[in-house]
This record gives structure tokens, C-alpha cells and sequence, in this order.
């Protein structure tokens, strides 16, 4: 299964960045997309994750600013990022959880570096 991430980029304090991941279309309306993210020597994060049926949950630290979002008819997960902080600077990851079979996949990580 192959994820394509894209829309990381360097961006300054306050500002906005939407990552996209698109998934296969065979699967993709039957699962749990999320966004994860890493840095260096840190484990890697939940930062968002949107269900199948469209509920979400966030880590503590983006509420009210992140937003995640999925299309089904486009295949595609997506992460609003608004009023960025440098602290929100990482390699995003997106992923992708199959209930039947139990199965996780990810996809390339995107980088998204917040200048102060």
C-alpha cells in the first residue's frame, strides 16, 4: 500500500500549511487515516486521527489549530495547519490502519519547518 504525503514546506510563525495524503481507493474509504509527526531522537507522535466514520481526535498540543479532514471521493486525508509554531517543526507522517485485516501502513514523511 502506498501513501502519498505532500504539502510540508517552511513556513514563518503564525502562519497556515495543509499536508495531503492520498491512499488506494480500494481501501481507503475502510480506513483509519492519522498524522504523525518526528524529531530527531523523539519518538514518533500522534498529532491527528480521523475514522473511517469521521471521528476525530487530537493531540493536546494542535487543538485549535489543527484540523484533519478526509475526502473520500478523492482518496485523500488532509491536515489544516493554522498559526504554526516553531515547536510544530518535524517530518509529518501520514498513516493509514485496516480494522480486517489488523494491518498499518505509512507513507514518506513530509518535512514542515516553522521559522520564529
Amino acid at each position: 500500500v502506498q501513501l502519498q504525503a505532500s504539502g510540508g514546506g517552511l513556513v514563518q510563525a503564525g502562519e497556515s500549511l495543509r499536508l495531503s495524503c492520498t491512499a488506494p481507493g480500494s481501501i481507503f474509504r475502510f480506513a483509519d487515516m492519522g498524522w504523525y509527526r518526528q524529531t530527531p531522537g523523539v519518538q514518533r507522535d500522534l498529532v491527528a486521527r480521523i475514522t473511517s466514520g469521521g471521528n476525530t481526535n487530537y493531540a493536546d498540543s494542535v487543538k485549535g489549530r489543527f484540523t484533519i479532514s478526509r475526502d473520500n471521493a478523492k482518496n485523500t486525508v488532509y491536515l489544516q495547519m493554522n498559526s504554526l509554531k516553531p515547536e510544530d517543526t518535524a517530518v509529518y507522517y501520514c498513516n493509514l490502519q485496516l480494522r480486517i485485516p489488523r494491518s498499518d501502513y505509512w507513507g514518506h514523511g513530509t518535512q514542515v519547518t516553522v521559522s520564529s
